[in-house]
């Protein structure tokens, strides 16, 4: 057993003082008391917050980061974006694609995430065909979190069509293409290879409506097989031009048609769900469901404004990723949501509760519960029986010296020009020390050289 002392923390219960934070030797807390004494522990140099969790990653699209802004003509959209993007998923090699998830998981530890839900569809090589190791690109995503250190959620992608109606999936998606068989073999082989990794959990990722068909969904029951934890991620209603299409196809919008035809509960993550009625609001809400947000990369593509006063009021949960990873900062991500509701409303605040009003901490607190439900890990909090993933905040930081309690996380996300986290802790591993990892600078490098490779073969 290990012990950590920390001069304040945020508990499940709220903020309290000289907290002691006991883990096991599986990194697992084993006991949490505040107005303890700091006898035989590490002494932490700052306010202590559990780890975020990032619902939603494309990780290989961080070596396209600022090279999407342009668009090819007038009108340009998500749509000619989305070229910009097969161009990159068409030229990454698997050492690419590794060098890139290992250093963007590098850069999401120091800015705070410590377990990532990796929305995975790379699987065949640039031609379309299977590797002979039909996993390959899989591991190569499993061995940058190893290298990082941070958690993981693998969720691989099941990617048929090109759009509603099954249509025929386009060339430039040759390398996401996979038969339901051969997606549960993809399944059962990364089982057994995260079986014994106590910081690796394996979902399942539907890419689309627009990408699967409706006898995809029994498969994806199937695969679960009971695992009532484990987590079913999906794209869903982010552009008008999807909610169109779905309903051309169906007489229906997509988050209504998708809990009419699928075994949705509160383990599911429909990220975006953007463009949902009033109707398809409350229902959601009541299936337990979390929207999984990703403000920064909705705010590239244009995608729109969530319904958040509608979601919140209906007892809706939330979760946030990086997404498209032009940005990796969870900060920003809560501050980007509540400056566009602001925006849109033309008041403030908009994610503040007459019992939680600071919006900086509800949205955190948020993020933490609908993050590790939707990840299927023991995070999201410190309490006993939760992994020791936390984060120490630079409580000299100009945004925070003169705070406490919520008001610590209201100066993190809405006035922290730079990061406010010092260290990170993963089951009770420090793996970011003074804004440092160990193995950054050869990380970047090889990142670096990456984007090097890429830009000549453009």
């Amino acid at each position: 057993m290990v012990a950590f002392f920390a001069p304040c923390a945020l508990l499940p219960d709220g903020w309290a003082t000289d907290v002691r934070l006991e883990v096991d030797s599986d990194g697992i807390l084993s006991r949490v008391r505040a107005g303890a004494d700091s006898k035989g522990a590490t002494r932490l140099s700052g306010p202590v917050i559990p780890g975020m969790i990032n619902a939603h990653s494309h990780a290989f699209q961080r070596a396209m980061a600022g090279h999407g802004e342009v668009a090819p003509g007038p009108g340009g959209s998500f749509w000619s974006w989305r070229q910009t993007m097969f161009r990159l998923a068409a030229r990454i090699d698997p050492d690419g694609l590794e060098a890139t998830a290992t250093w963007l998981y590098i850069e999401m530890l120091k800015a705070g995430t410590t377990t990532v839900c990796e929305f995975h569809y790379l699987h065949n090589d640039p031609g379309g065909a299977a590797y002979d190791t039909p996993a390959l690109l899989s591991e190569r995503i499993l061995a940058a979190a190893d290298s990082a250190g941070i958690a993981l959620t693998h969720l691989p992608v099941l990617y048929r069509y090109s759009d509603f109606g099954g249509q025929p999936p386009a060339p430039e998606m040759a390398r996401f293409v996979t038969t339901p068989d051969a997606y549960a073999v993809l399944v059962e082989s990364l089982k057994k290879a995260l079986a014994d990794n106590p910081l690796q959990r394996i979902g399942l990722a539907p890419h689309s409506l627009r990408a699967v068909g409706a006898a995809d969904f029994a498969l994806l029951e199937q695969l679960r097989g009971g695992d009532s934890g484990m987590p079913v991620h999906i794209h869903i209603a982010e552009q008008l031009r999807e909610v169109e299409g779905c309903l051309a196809a169906s007489g229906q919008r997509p988050v209504a048609w998708l809990l009419d035809n699928a075994a949705v509960d509160d383990r599911w993550c429909l990220v975006h769900a953007t463009h949902m009625d009033d109707s398809e609001v409350a229902a959601l809400a009541v299936s337990g469901a979390v929207a999984g947000l990703c403000p920064s990369t909705e705010g590239n593509l244009g995608d729109g404004f969530f319904p958040l006063p509608a979601w919140l009021a209906a007892g809706g949960k939330l979760a946030f990723g990086s997404d498209s990873n032009t940005s990796v900062n969870p900060f920003e991500e809560l501050r980007w949501l509540e400056y566009g509701q602001r925006l849109r409303s033309h008041r403030r605040p908009v994610a503040a509760t007459p019992g939680s009003p600071s919006p900086g901490g509800t949205l955190w607190c948020a993020a933490l519960t609908g993050g590790a439900r939707v990840s299927g890990q023991p995070v999201g909090a410190l309490a006993p029986g939760k992994r020791a993933d936390f984060l120490v905040l630079d409580g000299n930081h100009p945004a925070l010296c003169d705070k406490q309690g919520d008001g610590l996380l209201d100066g993190a996300v809405f006035a922290a020009s730079y990061n406010p986290v010092r260290d990170v802790y993963i089951a009770g591993r420090r793996v970011i020390g003074d804004r440092h990892h160990a193995a950054e600078e050869a990380a970047f490098s090889r990142f670096a050289a990456t984007l090097a490779d890429l830009r000549r073969a453009v």
